[in-house]
């Protein structure tokens, strides 16, 4: 038996000039240039695994806590020690700059990137205002021309809260499920006039985050009401009553875990439950197909 070891990554990156997390042939993704990185740094002990992350994030978006897991060998991990790799590989990723690998460690026992999460928090920024403008953060900051009234705003999350089935707010993929906990979702003003959104819940279906933030705009703006995007989340219908908005201002923030000594059950837990929505998914879509 092949005794693996288990590495967290906590990794940062700047999503403007990828087509996302998920390697994909012929596109520049955050996985695949951080994979081979690592192929490149292990090449001569046998194949790596792929790289396990926490959320896979859409072409554009950021993040400053993304995590993900990696199995290496024993061979593998004594060639350079654990907490090295992350130097390694920063190295290894060139002059770009926009993916750092902040941390590599021994992940502990049942630890999971993916199953393991309790949450994952994401962060949407949005200048409505010229004064809040500002081409330094024009990156990872959506512009927009209407003042946002952000107590209409804060009603509106506050109805979106709660486990709901998110069909109205996912682009579908096939025998997936939409249902999901929107834990958080609160807005601020910082000092700066820029608007700023906190989401937090158990895990997001494709583009959901973004589109949240495009209802909540819509609200903000005089567009929609408050009842009708609560009408439009339940009809579980997708909708072009508001715009997803840009992938830029999203940011994913955190990942949150329980202690160590509850990894594995989260994991287990999470497991199952996914398996039985995504069977609940496969046989909705076989029953609209015949």
């Amino acid at each position: 038996m092949v005794t693996r070891v288990r590495v967290r990554f906590d990794i940062a990156y700047d999503g403007t000039a990828f087509a996302g997390w998920a390697r994909q042939p012929g596109l520049r993704t955050v996985q695949g240039e951080i994979e081979k990185a690592l192929v490149a740094l292990y090449s001569s002990l046998g194949e790596l695994p792929n790289l396990v992350v926490a959320g896979r994030t859409d072409a554009g978006v950021h993040a400053r806590g993304q995590v993900a897991h990696l199995d290496l060998t024993a061979a593998q991990a004594s060639k350079v020690a654990v907490s090295r790799i992350a130097l390694s590989v920063n190295g290894m990723l060139g002059a770009s700059n926009d993916i750092v690998v902040r941390q590599t460690s021994v992940a502990d026992d049942g630890f999971d990137a993916r199953f393991s999460a309790l949450w994952r928090r994401y962060e949407y920024r949005i200048a409505d205002t010229l004064l809040a403008r500002d081409p330094l953060t024009r990156r990872t900051t959506a512009w927009t021309t209407k003042p946002l009234d952000l107590i209409a705003m804060q009603q509106v999350s506050n109805e979106l809260l709660g486990l709901h089935d998110w069909a109205a707010f996912c682009k579908p993929r096939a025998f997936a499920t939409t249902i999901r906990t929107l834990q958080h979702l609160s807005w601020s003003r910082d000092d700066d006039g820029v608007v700023a959104v906190d989401v937090r819940a158990d895990a997001f279906c494709h583009s959901m985050v973004r589109a949240l933030v495009g209802a909540s705009v819509a609200v903000g703006e005089g567009r929609l009401t408050v009842a009708e995007v609560v009408a439009l989340r339940d009809r579980l219908d997708r909708t072009s009553a508001f715009k997803v908005m840009p992938a830029r201002g999203l940011t994913l923030m955190q990942v949150g875990y329980p202690d160590a000594a509850g990894l594995a059950q989260r994991a287990q837990e999470t497991r199952a439950r996914r398996s039985r929505e995504a069977l609940a998914a496969q046989l909705a879509s076989r029953a609209e197909i015949g």
